[in-house]
């Protein structure tokens, strides 16, 4: 291995990498905990499916945070500002996260299900601000030649706490009451505040010390972060990019249980193969993204990565001409995931230089909350293509899905006065 690429592989050794490992994982355990394994506990209790089906409106605050993004990002923390504004902020939010979680364990979705609802929704909430100030944490605490391993180190963290609240719960229900299993992930939860107490603040500007009018501080905390991002050159094309990039793997994402089903495989093949394989090749693909992107840079690792996730996508049209074939699954998915998950390294780390530093918490909630928009309504129509088209075709097309998001990123390093992706945002700032 050179020295260039060993360079690339320790960068996630480095102490504040390791603190943002361990915000992935922060990030991760709530939102998994609120939407599959939430819906698993509820259908082993015997609530009905469309009660079940509600659940998935836990979603939205994940996708709307950017509402409240401006206040996180711009209010100094009530009585914790010694903390600094983003620790001064996570501190309460992960605190109240692990009393919520440890609540829902101690809630009757049979005798109470409003009850289990509302606090449900409120570990969403707390865990969608969570991700609010996690981005921008990570955004300014990272230098600009970190920002591809920070990704990664994300995705690693991030899918780590999906499996501690995935896999990892269901499989403690077996042997333990719900109650004693959402008692242990709050205090999984709980261990992140340790993780805020130690890591160290972002440097940032000092806020002026003279009062402000609230039209002021409306405008410094909602206005401006939407207007800077308006200055950008050609930013209507940067908005389409965030929105197409994932097109075909949105699309198709929504739609692999219902093929795996059809093509004949049990539901232990599919979660040993597609749930825990699956996950650690995205694990793996992520930190790989890291390491190009630090190797060769954000716009050429994205290039790469569009082009393996539509390639991959072409597995799965050849799994469906041979039918039930583990050795052909497990490839597929091997392949698939890896490559969505150096190609969402790279994203991370675009979306995150497109952030300018006095804004970084509000453009990144709103560019992620674009993304979440743009992937939920095009999955919406898969189940109709693949009615239309059959599986060959309908993987063979969502290959080709990937083609504008690709066309977009060459003309955006093409056009004029398009700022280089972590450099242009944050220097203006």
């Amino acid at each position: 291995m050179s020295q260039d690429w060993r360079a690339a592989c320790t960068v996630y050794l480095r102490p504040r990498l390791l603190a943002i490992l361990a915000m992935g994982f922060a990030s991760g355990l709530p939102q998994l905990l609120t939407l599959s394994t939430l819906s698993y506990w509820l259908r082993k209790l015997g609530v009905d499916k469309t009660t079940i089906g509600l659940a998935a409106l836990l979603g939205l605050p994940y996708t709307l945070k950017f509402l409240w993004a401006p206040l996180l990002d711009q209010t100094p923390p009530p009585g914790l500002r010694r903390l600094g504004r983003r620790r001064g902020w996570l501190l309460p939010i992960q605190l109240a996260l692990a009393g919520a979680v440890y609540a829902l364990g101690h809630t009757d979705p049979l005798a109470a299900p409003l009850a289990t609802g509302l606090v449900a929704l409120l570990i969403a909430f707390l865990s969608a601000s969570q991700d609010i100030v996690i981005d921008a944490y990570r955004i300014e605490i990272l230098a600009e030649d970190e920002q591809g391993a920070g990704a990664g180190a994300t995705q690693l963290g991030y899918r780590i706490g999906l499996l501690a609240a995935g896999a990892g719960a269901i499989a403690l229900s077996d042997f333990l009451p719900w109650a004693t299993v959402f008692a242990s992930l709050a205090a999984l939860s709980a261990v992140n505040v340790v993780v805020t107490l130690l890591a160290p603040e972002p440097a940032r500007a000092p806020a002026p010390s003279v009062r402000l009018s609230f039209s002021t501080r409306l405008q410094a905390a909602v206005i401006e972060p939407f207007r800077d991002f308006a200055r950008r050159a050609h930013w209507p094309a940067i908005i389409a990019f965030v929105l197409l990039y994932k097109f075909g793997d949105a699309l198709s994402g929504g739609m692999a249980n219902p093929f795996y089903v059809e093509m004949g495989f049990s539901g232990s093949e599919i979660a040993a193969i597609a749930k825990v394989f699956g996950i650690w090749a995205t694990i793996a693909g992520g930190l790989l993204g890291g390491i190009i992107v630090a190797r060769l840079g954000v716009v050429p690792t994205l290039a790469l990565g569009g082009v393996l996730q539509a390639l991959t996508n072409l597995l799965f049209a050849a799994l469906a001409l041979r039918g039930h074939d583990l050795l052909w699954l497990t490839l597929a998915i091997g392949a698939d995931n890896l490559a969505g998950g150096l190609a969402s390294a790279a994203f991370v780390a675009y979306l995150s230089g497109l952030c300018a530093a006095a804004y970084t918490a509000t453009q990144y909630a709103l560019l992620t909350s674009l993304m979440a928009v743009g992937m939920r309504l095009f999955a919406a129509g898969g189940g109709w293509l693949a009615e239309q088209l059959g599986w060959v075709w309908f993987w063979s097309g969502s290959a080709l899905l990937a083609v504008p998001g690709l066309l977009l990123l060459w003309w955006l390093q093409r056009a004029p006065l398009t700022p280089v992706p972590l450099h242009g945002a944050r220097e203006r700032a």
